[in-house]
């Protein structure tokens, strides 16, 4: 006997329907313990202890990260391979502001709300643990999920994050966060200041380079940075100082471009002070994200059917002015990372209004919603293989064109 479409979809929400309280329970734990990138112990392992529940085989510490993980489950039919990405992170100081609490469970929920049908369909269902995504230490892990092959025999990737209003997928600047660290002589700054290099010196003159070229850089080109490190005394010379930059473009190959240019500003900062200097990523580097149009029309074709208002839905950004390491994985194969509303009133994201939406009541709501949309959208990518080879198709267009 057959089983429709329609009746999937039923099992699909009803599973979802009886699993709810409990993601909830779990997307309120982690808002109460955030952690920023490679310190994620208490959220990654809320999230593997209920993927062990629902049934997944998970492998941690991987790709390189200790907080990192791997959860997968086979069907015993052949079929495509799908990957729904988790994150956890929160942000430094004022903690779950951007709605990784919520991130996390949406993916969590809807792999295993697929997975109540996968069986019946067949393929293969991945939920990776993805550390980091704000940046920090060891930061932005999904570069390294690509960089260790992770993707390689995955079909298409899919994510939500939590926003204001219901929208596709923007595209977002690729991002390469650079440390910059100079080496000088400590000397007294009044009784012998010949006899120093002042590394201090060297950082200001970073700073003035970089402004200087602002004038002579593509629109779409941000460059934002701070001292890290500017000396310990007023009457030292500074024989340690550092930066740390964010270096920003619409697309890789402009801020290969950039990256190039900066550095040689060290280069030059170095050679009028003396001073020696380290330059480079503090962490992975970061890829603008290439949307694929199908892939998200797929996905917003399940909006009232998963209980979407549809005054709700707006159209996306053309250009977002964030990053996200989801562009890592846009390059490889077919990534989604629409938004779904966790607030009727407009929130800023990095806000304490953002926090606090994270754990409402329509935020946590949300997580029924998302999973909903999520798993959906991937039962149409593995009962219509023609339709996943055209988004595969789409997506080859798309990288091609660029932004």
């Amino acid at each position: 006997m057959t089983v429709t479409t329609q009746t999937k979809h039923e099992v699909i929400e009803k599973f979802i329907e009886e699993r709810l309280p409990q993601y909830q329970a779990l997307a309120i734990d982690i808002h109460e313990h955030p952690e920023v990138s490679n310190y994620e112990v208490y959220s990654s392992d809320v999230l593997v202890t209920q993927l062990l529940k629902e049934g997944f085989n998970v492998t941690l510490d991987v790709a390189g990260h200790h907080t990192g993980f791997d959860a997968r489950y086979q069907s015993t039919k052949p079929g495509p391979t799908l990957a729904f990405l988790a994150e956890y992170d929160a942000l430094p100081g004022i903690g779950h502001a951007c709605g990784h609490n919520l991130f996390g469970t949406y993916s969590a929920l809807a792999a295993s709300a697929l997975k109540q049908v996968i069986d019946e369909v067949g393929g293969e269902i991945r939920v990776y643990g993805t550390p980091g995504e704000e940046g920090g230490e060891n930061g932005s892990a999904k570069g390294s999920f690509v960089r260790e092959g992770f993707f390689n025999d995955v079909d298409a990737a899919l994510c939500i994050h939590p926003g204001h209003r219901y929208t596709k997928t923007s595209t977002g600047l690729a991002n390469d966060p650079v440390d910059i660290k100079f080496y000088g002589v400590a000397s007294h700054a009044a009784a012998a200041p010949e006899k120093g290099i002042n590394a201090l010196e060297a950082i200001i003159q970073v700073f003035n380079g970089i402004n200087a070229l602002r004038l002579h850089l593509p629109k779409d080109v941000n460059i934002h940075g701070v001292i890290t490190n500017g000396g310990v005394a007023a009457n030292v010379i500074p024989e340690f100082a550092s930066a740390r930059f964010y270096l920003r473009a619409a697309n890789r190959a402009t801020l290969n471009d950039i990256y190039a240019k900066v550095e040689n500003i060290v280069k030059g900062a170095a050679l009028a002070t003396g001073a020696t200097y380290e330059f480079g990523l503090f962490q992975n580097a970061v890829d603008d994200i290439i949307v694929t149009d199908s892939f998200d029309e797929l996905f917003l074709s399940h909006a009232a059917s998963s209980g979407v208002p549809a005054d709700e839905i707006v159209e996306a950004k053309k250009q977002s002015l964030g990053s996200s390491d989801v562009g890592n994985v846009s390059q490889v194969i077919p990534t989604i990372q629409p938004t779904v509303s966790i607030s009727d009133e407009y929130i800023a994201g990095h806000s304490i209004e953002f926090k606090a939406a994270a754990r409402s009541e329509k935020g946590l709501n949300s997580i029924g919603i998302a999973a909903q949309l999520l798993a959906k959208t991937a039962l149409d990518l593995i009962e219509q293989p023609d339709l996943l080879e055209k988004i595969k198709q789409d997506h080859q267009v798309s990288l091609a064109k660029g932004n």
